[in-house]
Parts: C-alpha cells; sequence; structure tokens
C-alpha cells in the first residue's frame, strides 16, 4: 500500500524539485534585498486576481483564472518598483506588509460574495499539489526556463541591484526598471506556483532553501548549491512523511521545512 502511494505521488514529487530550482535561486535574492515577505505578498497578490476571475465564474484552473492574477502581480510588481528609492526613507518592508494585508482583505472580501468562497481560499493557501499530472510537471519547468535564462541574460544587474544597490545607482544603472523586470518576472514564477502548492508552500520554498544556502555558502554558486540540496532533501522527506501517514501533501512539506530547519539549527548550535 506505502508502495502504491509513492507510485502516486512521483509526479507531485517532480513539481518539488521544479519549485526548489527556481524558488531557490529567488530567494537568494530576497534575502540580500532583505525583502523576505515580498513572496508571500505577490503570491497573496496572485490569490486576490484569481479569487476575482472565480467571482466572475473561472475555475482556478483555466487560463482566464492564471491571466487575472498574472496581472494582479504584474500590478503589484509595478508599486514595489515605483516605491523603491535611494534614500530610503521607509523600509519596502513596510510597503510590502501594506500590499499583503490589503490584498489579503480584498480577496477576503471576493470570495466572501462567491457560491463556494472558503474552499477558494483555502485552495489558494494550500494548494493542491496532488493534482499535478506529468504534463503540468513539462509546462511549468518550461516556463522556469524560459525566466531562469532571462535571470542569467540579466543576472550583472539583478545580483548588483540585490547585493549593493548604492552602487547600481552611482554606475548609472535604471533600478526601478530593473526593479520591476525582476519583480514582474518573480510574479510569473509565483503566480504559476500558487496555482500548484498555494501561498504557504511557495514562501517556504522561496526562503528555507535560500536561508540554508546563504547560512552555509559563501558564494552565490554554492548558496544556491546547497539550497537546492537543502530543498531537495525536504522534498523527499515530505512527499514520503505524506504517503506514509497519509497526510495532505502540500502542508506536509511545509511542516517538514520547519522542522528540517529547526533541526538544521540546532546541529549548528
Amino acid at each position: 500500500m506505502f508502495f502504491d502511494l509513492l507510485a502516486l505521488l512521483w509526479a507531485p514529487f517532480l513539481m518539488c524539485l521544479v519549485l526548489t530550482g527556481i524558488h531557490a535561486y529567488l530567494g537568494v535574492h530576497v534575502l540580500a534585498r532583505e525583502v523576505v515577505f515580498v513572496d508571500i505578498a505577490l503570491a497573496q497578490i496572485a490569490a486576490l486576481g484569481a479569487t476575482a476571475a472565480f467571482l466572475v465564474g473561472f475555475d482556478l484552473d483555466t487560463w482566464q483564472s492564471y491571466a487575472c492574477g498574472l496581472g494582479a502581480t504584474v500590478a503589484g510588481a509595478l508599486v514595489l518598483a515605483v516605491t523603491r528609492t535611494r534614500e530610503r526613507h521607509v523600509s519596502q518592508e513596510a510597503v510590502i506588509g501594506v500590499v499583503y494585508a490589503v490584498s489579503s482583505a480584498g480577496a477576503v472580501l471576493l470570495a466572501d460574495r462567491a457560491p463556494h468562497g472558503v474552499e477558494h481560499v483555502r485552495a489558494m493557501l494550500v494548494g493542491n499539489l496532488l493534482a499535478v499530472q506529468a504534463s503540468d510537471v513539462v509546462k511549468v519547468a518550461l516556463l522556469y526556463a524560459v525566466v531562469g535564462a532571462l535571470h542569467w541574460a540579466c543576472r550583472r544587474p539583478f545580483f548588483l541591484i540585490s547585493t549593493d544597490p548604492d552602487a547600481a545607482f552611482a554606475a548609472g544603472w535604471r533600478v526601478r526598471w530593473w526593479d520591476f523586470l525582476f519583480y514582474a518576472s518573480f510574479g510569473v514564477v509565483v503566480t504559476s506556483s500558487v496555482r500548484i502548492g498555494g501561498v504557504l508552500l511557495v514562501f517556504s520554498y522561496l526562503i528555507v532553501p535560500a536561508l540554508a544556502g546563504v547560512a552555509l555558502g559563501r558564494t552565490v554558486r554554492a548558496k544556491l548549491l546547497i539550497g537546492w540540496a537543502f530543498g531537495t532533501l525536504v522534498s523527499v522527506l515530505g512527499v514520503v512523511a505524506s504517503a506514509a501517514l497519509d497526510l495532505p501533501t502540500g502542508a506536509t512539506v511545509v511542516c517538514m521545512f520547519g522542522a528540517t530547519l529547526l533541526a538544521f539549527w540546532a546541529f549548528r548550535r
């Protein structure tokens, strides 16, 4: 019985590896920029757009729902780029907190007017990882490969702005434009990931592997390799625990991230 469950979970497991690949990389940027909650804010904005589409009759897995979520996320990326200034009179993390709170409240208000709105909000939080098929893995992997290629081509301004924004301003880079491109591509990833794993799983894949990489690695390559290894390990543990204990896969992986990070901290101590 246990091995039968594992056989059914191979596609969700491969999706977890895909999520690890792109989110661990983006997490390194997020930690360097000190905007830890930007992912969950953009994820919640995507959920707000998808909830608006749900209110007018489009299911979560339709292209109309995806388009609404992506449009809302790009608008959020524009807000984050515009509020970035050279002299920080107000922390951008405060702006991100306001964006998250307003988008969360907006999603609740829209869901309150939609049939089965509570179930929709729950789906946006925890996702439906078990419903992933092999075709979904291929499509998402190709999309993330395109985003990864964009980031590789733009790696110099992206990493400079993340690690030393003052130098980027001094060098004459158009920081707000590059910020918008970064957050918009970030939004494409988040919008796709939220439909699969939900807001909580996406946030976990973004922050926890990158946190392990930053704690142990000194170079960007080392941070990425450690983050990818950590995310892969937790994905294996989470999927196996989900199959063995008959638990929801997405929530199990999120809890496994917390437990593994705690064990990692205890080992470091």
